[in-house]
């Protein structure tokens, strides 16, 4: 082989070896706020579809935000996975995430679980769910949020703590709803009926509305379901049959929900990831093995099935991020512990 066609044989297998290595080398590192190891099986699903590679940190939420300032521009993350509508609004306005444009997204998510700045993408929907014992008050007495600070049930009430942010979302929810003194003197009332002390999880407030320590709970809907399906234990199953379950009619909607780090070097397969996880099959993936609701529809297990349908109050998710700091001041104020 005459030396020139030698040489160019050698570049053009080394541009082949260069491409190569590359496609092999594509990932996407994720700073999670999600702890459900069955998202990681939704993530092997899509490296062996795409052939990208994760790498996948998890923490908690707040976590997740602090470590992002910490780092600042030499951060490794490409994308973000977090809880809660406020927690994933705020992490946006402070800059921690990019905008993107794709027209996967802006198909396949309702208007208001996606950030207007298209900044970050709701990916789940979970329900801030009212649970009664029925020995202890009439589930038929309750069919809104309103209803808890009814003065009838004083001494009845159970809550999460004041740090809880589900609990500082709906508070904000309700703000956006009814205004701000509606929503304090929603608040004070609901506190004032409170029996026990204040709850550090849902699962714990659900046992005790369940053993009769209280009569009413608000928890998220798939603490419940998980629980009525037995994966926390034959004697968690068990006790679900004490409680029911209400859907607040309107109910108020938050989500976990995803978004591209400002520091991204890999933000194209980042995107890629997050469009796979907003589709119809991604969602449903996420959301079945977890009991969350899929971003549309409702849900195909039995558990979800017997919840009956429900209807969301439509307040926008990015609003809620808004609203949240005046949300835990009101909580504050009445004595929200």
């Amino acid at each position: 082989m005459p030396t020139v066609l030698k040489i160019l044989s050698g570049l053009s297998l080394l541009s082949m070896l260069a491409f190569s290595a590359g496609a092999q080398a594509r990932e996407v590192r994720i700073y999670s706020g999600r702890h459900y190891n069955t998202d990681r099986q939704v993530f092997k699903n899509f490296s062996e579809e795409t052939g990208i590679k994760i790498r996948l940190i998890e923490t908690t939420g707040i976590s997740v935000i602090e470590r992002l300032k910490r780092e600042g521009k030499n951060s490794n993350a490409d994308m973000i996975l977090l809880v809660d509508a406020a927690r994933i609004n705020n992490a946006a306005e402070e800059g921690l995430l990019q905008p993107i444009n794709s027209a996967s997204l802006q198909n396949d998510i309702p208007a208001d679980f996606r950030d207007p700045k298209n900044r970050w993408f709701g990916l789940t929907r979970r329900i801030r769910a009212i649970i009664v014992n029925p020995d202890k008050v009439k589930p038929s007495s309750i069919s809104t949020y309103a209803d808890l600070a009814k003065p009838e049930f004083k001494g009845k009430v159970c809550l999460r703590k004041r740090d809880n942010v589900y609990n500082q979302s709906l508070v904000a929810d309700q703000i956006i709803l009814k205004g701000k003194d509606n929503a304090a003197k929603w608040v004070n009332g609901m506190v004032k009926n409170v029996s026990e002390p204040f709850f550090s999880g849902d699962v714990s407030l659900i046992r005790s509305v369940a053993d009769g320590k209280c009569g009413i709970g608000v928890v998220n809907h798939y603490y419940f379901a998980r629980m009525q399906a037995g994966k926390s234990g034959a004697r968690d199953k068990t006790l679900t049959q004490s409680v029911n379950l209400i859907m607040p009619n309107p109910a108020h909607v938050n989500i976990s929900a995803a978004g591209v780090a400002r520091s991204a070097t890999n933000k194209a397969e980042a995107i890629e990831l997050i469009e796979y996880l907003a589709s119809p099959k991604g969602s449903s993936a996420l959301s079945g093995p977890t009991f969350e609701y899929p971003l549309r529809g409702e849900g195909s297990s039995k558990e979800l099935k017997a919840f009956g349908p429900f209807t969301p109050d439509n307040v926008s998710i990015s609003s809620l991020g808004r609203t949240q700091k005046t949300a835990v001041r009101i909580m504050a104020d009445a004595g929200w512990q």
